[in-house]
């Protein structure tokens, strides 16, 4: 059975994560230690709340590194404020850096006439490789449950493994090798989100 380390770093939806993950067949260890997360066959990086609040406790916490020594050799899923967290810097907060293990920058959405911020609720993904592993059993432009007031803009484009429209079209989910996030919250997606992680646990790189 798959093992995976859910990250505790005071920020992260744990409980309703941790029970989405057993329901698909994952044993979870919610930790910090890093000799469990070391031992873990996969991460869940979660995240919730302000960018700022998110980095110093992942540095309390010492968090920062595990995520920068795990996102390049053992299977990595973020998610939400986690997500955001991959890139170089946030604009909330009046301006927060981030990890860097993706170039690029989190932006706050535009003002615009009926536009409500935060974006919450349920909205339309649209896969740009349905052929991912992560995108497997489920369907084209599924819908996912979000919530949030920012979103990542990175440099790359090649990166971006979903979309949204919200305003503006903006990137909801990035790849690369072994790691996958999603700025919405699978853990609270019925039953595409829990197809998702389904996914996840059973992702062999």
């Amino acid at each position: 059975m798959t093992r995976i380390a859910l990250l505790d770093y005071g920020m992260g939806n744990l409980h309703s994560a941790a029970k989405a993950l057993e329901h698909v067949g994952a044993t979870v260890d919610v930790t910090n230690d890093p000799k469990l997360i070391a031992r873990a066959d996969k991460i869940v990086f979660p995240g919730v709340g302000a960018m700022r609040d998110c980095m110093q406790g992942m540095r309390e916490a010492g968090i920062d590194e595990v995520v920068r020594k795990a996102a390049f050799n053992k299977p990595v899923l973020a998610i939400c404020v986690g997500m955001q967290a991959l890139l170089q810097s946030s604009e909330e907060n009046g301006g927060v850096d981030a990890l860097g293990i993706f170039d690029g920058v989190v932006k706050h959405f535009p003002q615009m006439e009926g536009l409500k911020v935060p974006h919450m609720g349920w909205n339309q993904v649209h896969q740009m490789d349905p052929s991912h592993p992560m995108w497997n059993n489920i369907e084209q432009d599924a819908r996912f449950y979000f919530v949030h007031s920012y979103y990542v803009e990175p440099k790359d484009e090649s990166v971006v493994a979903a979309t949204c429209e919200y305003g503006v079209n903006f990137c909801t989910a990035i790849h690369k090798d072994n790691l996958f996030a999603t700025q919405f919250h699978p853990e609270k997606s019925h039953t595409a989100g829990l197809q998702l992680l389904k996914n996840f646990v059973e992702w062999n790189i």
